[in-house]
C-alpha cells in the first residue's frame, strides 16, 4: 500500500508570504465547451510537497527539468526530529539509516494549516555527513531548512555542495520511522526553479 505524504493543493493552503498563493478554477465548463471542463492553476512553485532545483538558490545552477530523476525514486529512511530546533550531526550521527539514500525528516507532530513563524532548520555542517552517509535527497516537512528569515540560505548550499537535493512541504505527520520506498517526481518544466510533487512512500 503507498501513503500519500503530499499536502493537498487548495485555495487558503499555507503559502510563503508575498508569494503566489495557489489557486484553481475552471476556466472553461463543459457547459461552454460543449464538451469539457478545463481547469487553470496559478501557484508559487515553492508551495505545498515541492523540490527545490538548485537554481533556486545559485543563479548558475541546474533548473528542474536538468535533475537526474533517479533522485527521486528509491529507498528512503524517516526519521523523527520532533521536538528539535536545530538538526545537527551529533542527532543524525545515532541513527542508522539502513543503507537508504534519501531521509525525510519527519520535525513537527501534525500538520499546519497555517504557515508557521518558525521553523526546526537543518545545520549546513550537516551536509558533508550526510554525504559520507551516501544520501542524495534530504526531505522535511517544513517550507524550507533553513529558518525562515534567511537570506544566505546557508544549508540550501551546502546540501548542494555536497550533492544533496531537497525536498521540502511534506506531510509525515501520520507516518512511523523506517525504511520506505519513496516516489516524488517533480514536473518536467523547463528554466524552472522549483516543481510541485506528488510524493508517496511505501514501507519496506
Amino acid at each position: 500500500m503507498w501513503i500519500d505524504i503530499t499536502q493537498t493543493m487548495k485555495k487558503g493552503m499555507p503559502n510563503w508570504p508575498g508569494d503566489t498563493p495557489f489557486s484553481f478554477e475552471v476556466g472553461y465548463t463543459k457547459q461552454q465547451t460543449g464538451s469539457v471542463n478545463i481547469g487553470r492553476i496559478t501557484t508559487s512553485l515553492h508551495t505545498g510537497t515541492h523540490v527545490d532545483a538548485p537554481f533556486h538558490f545559485n543563479s548558475e545552477a541546474e533548473t528542474i527539468e536538468q535533475l537526474d530523476i533517479n533522485t527521486y525514486i528509491g529507498d528512503c529512511y524517516i526519521v523523527s526530529c520532533v521536538g528539535e530546533e536545530v538538526i545537527t550531526v551529533e542527532m543524525l550521527s545515532s541513527i542508522d539509516f539502513l543503507g537508504a539514500k534519501r531521509v525525510l525528516l519527519k520535525m513537527v507532530s501534525q500538520s499546519s494549516k497555517q504557515f508557521p513563524e518558525k521553523i526546526p532548520v537543518i545545520s549546513p555542517d550537516a551536509a558533508s555527513f550526510l554525504k559520507e552517509r551516501g544520501v542524495i535527497l534530504l526531505g522535511v516537512d517544513n517550507p524550507s531548512v533553513d529558518p525562515l528569515d534567511s537570506k544566505e540560505v546557508s544549508a540550501h548550499h551546502a546540501l548542494y555542495e555536497n550533492g544533496i537535493h531537497i525536498l521540502e512541504g511534506l506531510d509525515l505527520s501520520e507516518v512511523t520511522p523506517g525504511l520506505y520506498d519513496l516516489i516524488a517526481l517533480p514536473l518536467k518544466i523547463e528554466g524552472a526553479d522549483g516543481s510541485p510533487v506528488r510524493a508517496v512512500i511505501r514501507k519496506k
